[in-house]
């Protein structure tokens, strides 16, 4: 009768540890969202330039484990300027999803001024991690 008691307490201790082990609290996070560029310019002109007063079109493939939480687009002058142009996407259809194709078109004021530009594509999860995609951009003189 003791072995008996004895077997079924260790039994049942090896039940329960190896309940409490599979049900553990697992704290790792997913990846961080990847981002790839897959398009940027205007319609009609060539890839990477597009002339101020007009649309530069921007298309990229966003995968995000984490969820999408928000977008943000910044553009700025390469060579010491102060001319930016910055676009937050915190609502819409990327927005909570894990796969996603960004396609904008982002107005380029007719006042920018011609030159070389960074654009930053940043995507944060909701887990607040964020990946950054870069790109060169030729901004033109606005036609006349």
């Amino acid at each position: 009768m003791n072995k008996k008691m004895i077997l079924g307490a260790l039994l049942l201790t090896s039940v329960g540890l190896c309940a409490v082990s599979a049900c553990t609290d697992d704290d790792t996070k997913p990846a961080k969202p990847v981002v790839a560029i897959t398009g940027i310019g205007s319609h009609d002109g060539p890839e990477g330039t597009v002339k101020a007063g007009d649309e530069l079109h921007l298309e990229a493939d966003i995968v995000a484990e984490g969820l999408i939480a928000r977008i943000d687009v910044e553009i700025h002058q390469e060579d010491g300027g102060s001319f930016e142009i910055e676009k937050p996407y915190t609502e819409g259809a990327y927005i909570g999803v894990k796969n996603a194709t960004f396609h904008e078109h982002i107005d380029i004021p007719s006042e920018a001024p011609a030159g070389e530009y960074h654009l930053h594509l940043t995507v944060q999860d909701r887990e607040g991690q964020t990946t950054t995609a870069e790109a060169e951009l030729e901004i033109e003189a606005a036609s006349e």
